[in-house]
Order: structure tokens, then sequence, then C-alpha cells
């Protein structure tokens, strides 16, 4: 029998329970306002009192209104039809709701039970499987589906029925299996999973071995982040963080990509809505909504559904990494999820960390972002999840302790600065406070010698030091004056600027510059070294300055014309004239 309860307290979101039975940990329940009910979760059991976070406005809620326990957690349906859809963090759909807002105590079924899938079975009968094995497929769009054995079955089946070829609606049973007791079990094409469990249905997770291309020269040059890697964006607002999101998710090399708005800004989830539908898949020629999924909630909705937003994003990503594709994750922001659990933590009157903060935040982030990952599935075949998250600190600063807590648990670090963003340079990410944690494994290492270039990892070494030391004779110069420096100082600083103009920058409204394959980017560097590695006798900082102006100039113009064209190639011999 499920257990019931009734409201003893009240403060904005967190409800106090008396409960009469027993209650677990992340449970569901419903807390009966009229005619309305409340879908509320509970995070914290104390003795029979439990404390719990409503999806909703608490608003004319009174002490003993009733309350109902589920016996569950919250769960994501998981099954076709998930892809070109917009939820919010309980996973209503928000394109069948009536409105602007969404109703208090309305719930929408996130997949259509009355479409029909083609479906092919991959198993026959007799066939021994587990959970996380493919049953059959149908098409989403483009992208193939795997109909799977449930992720919560536990032991080996055998497939004793499997329907055959046709045309079929989610609640059909597709196939029956026999467990190791002899009993039956039906399978449909939906299943569902609490979005607080990481979804184990692979056999191995192995480190990453390649990179996941994102045509952003400033990450896939300087800083690369592996295909089922993390990594996340920190920075002060308008400094680029949604946009430089937008554009990975628009060229990443991915299969699924799953776009989490987690308490943001209503204009920026417009823009989301608006944009995506029109935006045009650069690698099918197809609309990019065909492949992606969209999780929103703002700011102006309930604390409590921010922290569902990011876990039902993921749970999805786990799903689709069960089917061999490539799943990318971009949450934006992982400081409003953060801020949600500080609102909780301090309405249960918790001891506070720095800032007011969880004292576990720390781990919770480290649990969460453990959930991507490059996994070796049941039957051999690879599927990843990478996941992107964005940071905001409040005045762009780097060291409060979400961006810390984020530092310890991401692999890759792009820190976006304001100077840089003031002076128009985008993506306005800092190429000497960012890095990549993946240049250090020798899988990546041998993955970029055998697929860019022989020494890659070295020459963007060399890179990424004549930045540096462009900036500190920058410093100096800023100090001490121009006529102050010898003239090393001058030219150490503009092969900085050289490289900063031509592979950190990159337009993202130009229709060939927005998007560097790596043959491209491999090109200017090694254009730009030789350019670096020469010996130049200046007589005066002018006459510097105006030699390395254009060089910047013809190299810009090469990276806004088709590789290779007879255009490319005219810039090609430009650039030798000023050379010579």
């Amino acid at each position: 029998m499920k257990s019931t309860g009734k409201v003893i307290g009240i403060v904005s979101n967190l409800v106090t329970v008396q409960t009469f039975g027993p209650v677990a940990e992340n449970e569901l329940c419903y807390i009966t306002l009229g005619n309305t009910r409340l879908l509320a979760e509970v995070i914290k059991v104390n003795g029979d009192k439990a404390s719990v976070q409503v999806f909703e406005s608490t608003r004319g809620l009174r002490g003993g209104d009733a309350v109902e326990f589920e016996g569950k957690m919250l769960e994501a349906s998981l099954g076709p039809g998930l892809l070109s859809s917009v939820y919010d963090g309980l996973q209503n759909d928000l394109t069948t709701m009536e409105g602007v807002f969404l109703k208090r105590g309305e719930y929408t079924d996130p997949l259509d039970h009355e479409k029909l899938w083609d479906f092919t079975p991959l198993a026959s009968e007799g066939d021994k499987v587990i959970a996380a094995d493919w049953l059959g497929e149908v098409k989403e769009g483009w992208l193939p589906h795997k109909i799977m054995v449930p992720f919560s079955f536990k032991g080996s089946y055998t497939v004793r029925r499997i329907v055959g070829p046709g045309s079929y609606n989610i609640d059909t049973v597709i196939a029956v299996l026999t467990d190791e007791n002899g009993e039956d079990v039906p399978v449909t094409m939906v299943q569902k999973w609490p979005v607080k469990i990481a979804i184990k249905g692979y056999k191995e997770k192995p480190r990453p071995d390649r990179i996941m291309k994102t045509g952003v020269r400033v990450i896939d040059t300087f800083n690369p982040i592996a295909e089922g890697g993390t990594g996340f964006i920190p920075g002060p607002f308008g400094c680029g963080k949604t946009v430089l999101q937008h554009a990975i998710a628009k060229q990443g090399e991915a299969d699924v990509i799953v776009m989490a708005a987690c308490g943001e800004r209503a204009n920026e989830v417009v823009e989301i809505f608006t944009e995506f539908p029109e935006l045009i898949d650069p690698y099918t020629g197809r609309k990019l909504m065909e492949r992606t999924t969209i999780i929103c909630n703002t700011s102006n909705m309930p604390v409590a559904a921010r922290e569902a937003s990011v876990y039902t994003a993921m749970t999805l990503c786990e799903y689709y990494r069960a089917m061999g594709l490539r799943c990318l994750l971009l949450a934006d922001s992982t400081s409003r999820w953060a801020q949600a659990l500080r609102e909780m933590s301090n309405r249960m009157e918790e001891l506070p960390g720095a800032d007011a903060f969880p004292v576990d935040l720390s781990a919770i982030i480290s649990n969460f972002y453990s959930r991507a990952g490059m996994v070796i599935l049941n039957n051999g075949q690879r599927g990843a999840v990478t996941f992107i998250g964005t940071v905001s600190p409040a005045g762009g600063n780097l060291k409060e302790p979400v961006t810390e807590s984020t530092k310890k648990a991401a692999r890759c670090f792009y820190a976006l600065e304001q100077n840089r963003a003031d002076q128009k340079r985008y993506p306005a990410v800092n190429p000497i406070d960012s890095y990549s944690k993946y240049l250090e494994y020798p899988e990546i290492q041998q993955y970029l010698d055998e697929n860019v270039d022989k020494g890659w990892v070295e020459r963007v070494a060399e890179a990424k030091n004549l930045v540096l030391r462009g900036k500190e004779a920058n410093d100096q110069i800023n100090i001490l004056g121009d006529d102050g420096v010898p003239m090393s100082y001058h030219e150490r600083f503009w092969k900085s600027e050289l490289i900063d103009f031509i592979l950190l920058q990159q337009d993202g409204f130009d229709p060939i510059d927005c998007n560097s394959p790596m043959e491209r980017q491999k090109y200017m560097l090694e254009l730009v070294l030789d350019i670096c590695r020469k010996e130049f006798s200046f007589d005066d900082y002018e006459q510097c300055r105006a030699y390395f102006k254009n060089l910047i100039n013809v190299l810009k113009q090469m990276n806004y014309s088709a590789f290779p064209s007879e255009q490319f190639d005219r810039y090609r011999e430009q650039l030798n004239q000023i050379s010579a």
C-alpha cells in the first residue's frame, strides 16, 4: 500500500509532512490542494516527518492538506518520439500546453501514444538477452532508435516471442521475455527510469580515446574536448557563454543533442525555441532540430524544477548512448542549478558551506559529471555522452564555490574573459587560463598524431607558449612604454597577436569561418607558426606593427575564403609577397 501523510509546515516550496507509513528519500508524492494535485519530491526524512520540495507554486496550501506518496522516484519516459521535442524538467511536453505559462497541477505525457512506428526486429526467438540489449529498431527521423530490454531488468532472459516487421504504437507489446524463473515479461517500446540514478546499460567504461570536433578553433586546436568528455564554460554575464554553446551544438560532431536551459532568462530560452527549428545541420543538410531535444526551465519557474531539468537531460543522453549513439549535452547554466540547491538547503536549515552553498556541493557536481563518458556496450559497439556546462559566477569571480567545485570534476576549462569580450575578441576564451587535460592522455595524443598530424600536441604547446610570452611582453610595454623596451618585445607581442587574430578569434556570422574543419585548422596553425619562427629585424615599433597588421589582414581573409579555391591561392601569393 502507498503511504500517506498530511502537511504540517510550509516554507515557500519546502513543505514538511507528517507521514503515516514508510517513506524513502527521493520518493515522489502528490499534495492535494482542492481539485489540484501538486507533484513533490522527498529530499529529507527525519523520523515520521519528511521534507518535500514541491515542483509547483505552493500558494494556497494549508496545514492538514492530504499527501499521498507514490513509492517511486522521479522518472523519465524513454521511447521513440523524444527527438524534436521541448520539455520542462518534469518532462511535460511544452508544445502541447495551452498558453504562455504552465498551469499549476497540469502534467502532460511526454510521448505520443497514437503515432505508429515502423518496427524492425533485431533479436530472434530463443535468443538470450540482458538489460539494455537491442530487441529491434524504429526510425526516429533519420536516426535508428533501438528498442531495448528495459534497464531495470535483472539477470538473463530468453526471447519467447517477438513481433515481425510492421507499424506499431509505443504501447504495443513487441516482445515477450522469459526470466530465469520461467515467468513471462511483456516489453513495449517505452520504459521508465529514475532520473537521479545513472543508467548502467553497458559492459565497460574506458577512458576517452578521440576528440569531439566542434569547428571552433580555440577549442579544437588549443584545448580539445574528448568524445565522451566533460568541460565547462565559466564567465561573466554578456561574455558569450550561451552563444558559444549554440555554436558547439550546431557544429559538434554528435548524433544527438540535448539542450538543458536550467534557470535561464526567458528571452534566451525564446531564442532557442525560435532559432533551433530554423538551423540547418551542417553534417546532414536537414533541420538541426530533428536530432535535438530541449529541456527548459526558465528562471521564473520553481527552483525545484531546475534541479530536475539537468537530471532529466542526462538520463535522455544515457538512453541514446545505450543505442550506440554519440550524445552531446549542453547545460546552461549549472550555476542556477547550484543556486536552487542552496535555496533548498537553506530552507532546511542545513549547515552551510562556502557562500551558503550546500557543504556537499562538490560531491553533487562530481557525481553528475561522472555520468558522462564513452562506453562499450554489451554488443561491443561504442556510445558516448559529452557534457559541457556553463557557469555564471557573480561578478565574473572564477574563485567562487561553483566554479571551483566544477573545476575538480570537469576535464576541460574554457574561461571567458570580460576584457576579451569588451575588445570584441570572440569567442572570448582566455587562451592562457583555459586548459584541456585530455591533451595529457596518451590515447588522445596517439589519436591526434594519427588523424591530424604527427607532433600536433607539441605544435599546439609551441603556439600556447608564444601567446603567453606575447602577453608578458605586452605587460612590460604597457608599464615602460613603447620606447622603454627592446624591439624584441614588440616582435614577441605581435607574434602573439597574429595567433590571436587568426586562430583564437572566429567570426560566428561568416558562412565559412564559423565552422573550421581540422584540415583547415592544421593548415592555418602551421602557416602562422612558420611566420612566428622567423627572426625579424625592425627599426622601430611602428614598422613592426605595420608589417604584422598586413599579415593579419591577409590571413583573416584566408579564413573567410573557401579552402582550397582560386581566391584562397591569391591570398597565399599575397602572403608570400609580404613575407619576401
